[in-house]
């Protein structure tokens, strides 16, 4: 009978620990179902077009087609840009809007997940913002534990110039590729970022403005990768950057 209690409490303390972790599955699905869909993306529906690129059912052989070629344009460009791609996320493209919500998608273009994936939105589908994403991965896994030094107006920015958005910044024939002359402080927190793009519809051209100036005053591409490298010895970032000049001369030039 003391073996078959002690089992009994085994059988019970198991029931119980199984419970806790179903449970807590659960709510990670429940409140965050873009961590859960970029971790299971078959869980939710989607197809597997090519290692890591994954898309929702029913699309037709073009659409496919484009999904996969978006894909390979987006990682060719952040490669040519960072001179290779140590990162490796894979991609959920969704072309309807029930597919993104159901990923747990919002009203964004797009959204990277914990440096582990992207996530398209049928407005995202495309190129620019494919690689815009892809940027902030590359960046992040690069720098690994350093990546919060990089304030995110920067992060942002160099997105944009990564990605050659044409809705924030100028052809690379143009010499300066600024559309709107931005010279003062730009948000260094994500909290903050996210309030100015939310009322600013110049905020990603601003900080493209002035990462793209940075970057051509010292040197080009390599002055990202040497930023990186010196982040990740433990250099300061504002030692490597200088701060944008003061006052306000943003004049839309556009």
């Amino acid at each position: 009978m003391a073996a078959w209690g002690r089992r009994r409490r085994w059988v019970l303390l198991l029931g119980g620990v199984t419970a806790l972790v179903v449970a807590a599955v659960a709510g990670v699905v429940t409140a965050f179902p873009s961590v859960a869909a970029t971790t299971c993306p078959g869980c939710y529906g989607l197809e597997r077009l090519r290692p890591g690129v994954y898309a929702e059912p029913g699309l037709s052989q073009a659409q496919r087609r484009h999904v996969t070629d978006v894909v390979e344009q987006a990682r060719q460009r952040v490669g040519a840009f960072y001179g290779g791609r140590e990162s490796s996320p894979g991609v959920l493209v969704c072309l309807t809007d029930a597919c993104y919500r159901r990923i747990g998608g919002g009203g964004e273009r797009g959204i990277a997940v914990l440096n582990r994936a992207v996530m398209l939105s049928p407005r995202g589908a495309d190129p620019v913002i494919a690689s815009h994403e892809l940027s902030h991965v590359e960046l992040h896994v690069r720098l690994g534990g350093r990546a919060e030094q990089v304030p995110q107006w920067f992060d942002e920015g160099l997105a944009v110039l990564v990605s050659g958005d044409p809705r924030h910044l100028a052809p690379e024939t143009a010499g300066d590729r600024c559309l709107v002359d931005s010279r003062h402080a730009l948000p260094e927190t994500l909290k903050g970022w996210l309030e100015m793009a939310g009322t600013d519809p110049q905020a990603y051209a601003k900080a493209a403005c002035q990462v793209s100036r940075w970057v051509q005053a010292n040197g080009g591409r390599d002055a990202v990768r040497k930023l990186i490298e010196r982040l990740a010895a433990g250099d300061d970032f504002a030692q490597i950057v200088t701060a944008a000049p003061s006052g306000d001369h943003a004049a839309d030039v556009s």
